[in-house]
């Protein structure tokens, strides 16, 4: 259903906050222009925790307009609130989206009947793909295996996006959840070998300033050029590294930045990025080839 490289957007910002929506549409179809397979907008990436719920759907609505079905969009539509959650989840179906990417409850720590509860409810009451987004190291909480197998049976309940870095984790999924079981990394550096290990793609952090790498290797692995695919993935080490230097997504929002897409902050309580892991950005974009 889901393939390749999806990028897990940034909502480019004016210098007084506000969501800068012509910077929007301009990255929209960048990405789109440069082989981008997948749209996900308002993740963690794009500030979900800071937008207000008008901010929230107005990223969505323009995404899937400027996206016109070339590429799916799968929006995100998480909260540690289950009603908040389907309400989202609904804007997302009414809006047109692909599907919602739904993240683990942070704060409240469910328990695995209250992870499986959740989710269900959400699929129950939204008539849209769900895709869980299983990130314990923000949300505290981790969806074992035997609960993802659980919610794998409901016809909502798509695939996973998974942040664990744990590359046993996708082998157990798919002998629990089957082959069609979409599971898609969220961990750039070990995107091909989460690709290895059952994955059909990536949610990119890396991708929102390197969308053509990012397709290219994804499609020499469809290919079945795993040697390409290894290649472009030891390039892209450095970035991938400087993307991840402070908290996602202070240095992306600084690299997109630099390339003309909205201002370099973040909302707060994210501060803007130092001057050393700015220096660590602009260097790697020049390493790879985005800058010159």
């Amino acid at each position: 259903m889901f393939k390749g490289s999806l990028v897990a957007l940034i909502t480019p910002m004016r210098a007084d906050g506000t969501v800068d929506e012509p910077a929007l549409e301009r990255f929209v179809d960048w990405q789109i222009a440069e082989g981008t397979h997948g749209l996900v907008p308002v993740g963690t990436t794009g500030e979900s925790p800071t937008l207000s719920h008008e901010e929230h759907r107005r990223v969505v609505e323009i995404t899937i307009a400027v996206a016109r079905g070339r590429v799916p969009v799968i929006a995100g539509a998480g909260s540690n609130s289950t009603a908040e959650a389907i309400d989202l989840a609904r804007h997302a179906r009414r809006a047109g989206a692909d599907a919602a990417l739904v993240v683990t409850p942070y704060y409240n720590k469910p328990t695995q009947e209250g992870l499986y509860l959740h989710y269900k409810t959400i699929a129950d009451s939204a008539d849209i793909p769900i895709i869980v987004y299983n990130v314990p190291g923000r949300s505290v909480v981790d969806v074992t295996t035997e609960t993802m197998a659980r919610l794998a049976k409901h016809p909502n309940i798509v695939g996973v996006k998974d942040a664990t870095a744990n590359l046993s984790r996708p082998l157990h999924v798919r002998r629990a959840c089957g082959e069609n079981f979409c599971q898609l990394s969220g961990e750039d550096h070990t995107a091909v070998a989460h690709l290895a290990s059952g994955g059909v793609g990536c949610i990119s952090v890396t991708g929102n300033v390197a969308p053509r790498l990012l397709s290219a290797m994804h499609t020499a692995w469809q290919r079945d050029d795993v040697a390409e695919a290894i290649a472009i993935q030891h390039r892209l080490v450095p970035l991938h590294d400087a993307m991840f230097v402070e908290t996602n997504p202070g240095p992306v929002k600084y690299a997109a930045h630099l390339l003309g897409f909205g201002e370099a902050d973040c909302r707060l309580p994210l501060a803007p990025v130092s001057q050393a892991t700015r220096t660590q950005v602009r260097a790697a974009m020049v390493e790879v080839g985005l800058l010159n």
